[in-house]
């Protein structure tokens, strides 16, 4: 059984090819940029762009398990070839397909919706690895800028992986549509404070304003709608970011992993 894993050099692509390499499975990797990809040595690493669906066939070939992402493209835009991606799947055989969503669904779920292909959907709440963009300011000030304190459910993108890889490769997952949390909920400033225990240094923390916040999104290039939608999140983020479930220790058997191991996982990002 080969199976592929799209968005593979990503946060939790990468997890899904690690976790699948060390079950033992044959993986192939589809990547824009192959020669970037610093995959292990035993995965196939395969030129693919899900914009592009034809570019798929090739990648296809021997295929019966999928992992399907739903953003392309330097933008990260929306997926607006989900038909021909299933299409192409189908024909290839593949009897298997997990997907990362967003929270709103793209052409890729309307398509495996409508077609015969068994599929699991995951859906997460905030990465825990979203703390790296921290990074810069806590090597260079020991501080953490945010606006909107609010408790969160993170999730270590290894847990998100581990869900995958149970519906890539054992049965019963099918028709799932899983939302994926940590396990424990979590402030901004509590996170904070986690790094800083990782790493042996205190760490402030400073809750921004709407403006302030505003202004530092504008410094950073960003559009007037990614502003706002962030600013909305920020003061008014979704009832399920803050409710912990119990999905990853039901699908792997085992508790998910909790900021403070990440923390230490990744203490290094963080050491001036």
């Amino acid at each position: 059984m080969t199976i592929l894993v799209t968005g593979a050099t990503g946060t939790v692509g990468r997890q899904i090819v690690a976790q699948l390499v060390a079950r033992g499975e044959r993986v192939r990797a589809l990547t824009r940029n192959p020669a970037a990809a610093r995959l292990p040595a035993s995965v196939e690493v395969a030129c693919g762009d899900l914009s592009k669906p034809q570019s798929l066939a090739p990648a296809l070939e021997g295929v019966t398990a999928l992992h399907l992402i739903t953003v392309g493209g330097d933008d990260q835009a929306a997926l607006q070839t989900g038909p021909e991606l299933v299409e192409l799947a189908a024909k290839a055989g593949v009897t298997r397909v997990s997907v990362l969503s967003s929270w709103d669904e793209s052409s890729v779920e309307e398509a495996l919706r409508a077609g015969e292909i068994g599929w699991t959907q995951l859906l997460c709440v905030e990465f825990m690895a979203n703390a790296l963009e921290w990074a810069p300011s806590i090597r260079e000030e020991g501080v953490v800028r945010v606006f909107g304190d609010n408790p969160g459910a993170v999730v270590h993108e290894a847990d998100i992986a581990a869900v995958a890889v149970a519906a890539l490769v054992s049965d019963g997952h099918a028709g799932e549509s899983y939302l994926i949390t940590g396990p424990e909920t979590l402030t901004p400033a509590q996170r904070a404070q986690l790094i800083g225990e990782a790493i042996g240094r205190e760490i402030r923390f400073e809750e921004l304003s709407e403006a302030q916040y505003r202004a530092s999104m504008e410094a950073w290039g960003a559009g007037e709608e990614l502003i706002e939608f962030a600013v909305q999140l920020g003061a008014n983020p979704p009832d399920a970011a803050s409710v912990v479930l119990p999905t990853v220790e039901q699908v792997t058997g085992r508790p998910g992993h909790t900021f403070a191991q990440w923390a230490a996982e990744h203490a290094a990002a963080f050491r001036s």
